[in-house]
C-alpha cells in the first residue's frame, strides 16, 4: 500500500482541498479519491484556529469511518475536542474558540450530527498508526521506539503533546524535548504537532507540520517514494510560531 501522509490541517480546508487534487486525487462524492488506490494519513488535529473545521471533519469522517479509505490518529486539539464533546470541563480556548464558534453557527441538529460523527472518528481510530507490516509509524506529536506497541497513558500523553515533563514556558506552553535527537529506531515516524518552516528529518524522523495555519504551508509525504508535496496557506504569516528548533539549536 502506497499513503499520502498529511500534516496537521487546524481547519484549512481549501488548502487541504487544494493539496489532495495536487496529489492526484478527485473529489468524487465530496471525498478525495486517487486512481491508483493511495491512501491518505492523518496526523492529527484536523481542527482549530482555522476556518473551516467542521468541513475537515466531515471529509475525514467520511474516509475514515464509512468509506475506509484513510487512516487517522488523534493530536492534542482533537483529544480536547473530544473532551469537550463529552462534555468535560475543557478551556474554550488555544484556538478550541474557533472550532466552537463553527459549531454554534449551525443548527442544533448539524452541531449533534458533526459532534456524533467525530465521536465515532475519535473512538474508531488508534492512538498512533502502524503501517507497512511496522515500516512506517504515524503518530501526532512522534513516539519513542520503546513505545511502539504500547498504549499506555505514558505513550498517550507522549504522542499526543510530545517529550513533556511537565515544565512550564513563562507563556504558558509545556515545555518539549527534541525527542527525535535521540531516535535509533528502524521504523520511519513521521510526525507533527510542532510548526516549521520546511519538513525536517532527522535520525528516521520525518516533522511535517508546517504550520498552514500559521501562514506557512500545508504538507503531504508520500511513502514509499520518499515525496514532499505543498501547498502555500492563505492565513496570515506568524514569525513566532515557527520558532521551537531554532531556539532549542541557537542554545547547544
Amino acid at each position: 500500500m502506497k499513503y499520502d501522509i498529511i500534516g496537521d490541517i487546524h481547519g484549512c480546508y481549501n488548502e487541504f482541498v487544494e493539496l489532495t487534487k495536487k496529489l492526484g486525487y478527485s473529489w468524487e462524492n465530496n471525498i478525495p479519491v486517487h486512481p491508483d488506490n493511495r491512501k491518505l494519513v492523518f496526523v492529527g488535529d484536523l481542527t482549530d484556529r482555522g476556518p473551516n473545521s467542521l468541513a475537515v471533519i466531515k471529509v475525514v469522517y467520511e474516509l475514515v469511518i464509512k468509506h475506509k479509505k484513510a487512516h487517522y490518529s488523534p493530536g492534542n486539539h482533537c483529544n480536547k475536542l473530544y473532551r469537550y464533546f463529552l462534555g468535560r470541563n475543557v478551556k474554550i480556548q488555544h484556538g478550541l474558540e474557533t472550532t466552537v464558534a463553527e459549531l454554534e453557527s449551525v443548527s442544533g441538529k448539524e452541531r449533534s450530527h458533526y459532534q456524533a460523527s467525530f465521536k465515532k472518528l475519535y473512538e474508531g481510530s488508534p492512538l498512533y498508526n502502524v503501517l507497512d507490516n511496522g515500516k512506517l509509524v504515524v503518530s501526532h506529536a512522534g513516539i519513542r521506539e520503546d513505545m511502539i506497541g504500547k498504549h499506555s497513558n505514558n505513550v498517550k500523553t507522549f504522542v499526543l503533546y510530545g517529550d513533556i515533563n511537565g515544565e512550564v514556558l513563562p507563556n504558558g506552553m509545556p515545555v518539549r524535548k527534541d525527542w527525535a535527537k535521540e531516535y535509533k529506531g528502524k521504523a520511519l515516524i513521521v510526525y507533527g504537532h510542532t510548526p516549521i518552516k520546511e519538513p525536517r528529518e532527522l535520525n528516521n524522523t520525518i516533522n511535517i507540520d508546517t504550520g498552514a495555519v500559521f501562514g506557512g504551508k500545508l504538507t503531504a509525504f508520500s511513502y514509499p517514494e520518499h515525496k514532499y508535496t505543498q501547498v502555500q496557506s492563505s492565513m496570515p504569516y506568524i514569525e513566532e510560531k515557527f520558532s521551537f528548533y531554532e531556539e532549542k539549536e541557537s542554545r547547544v
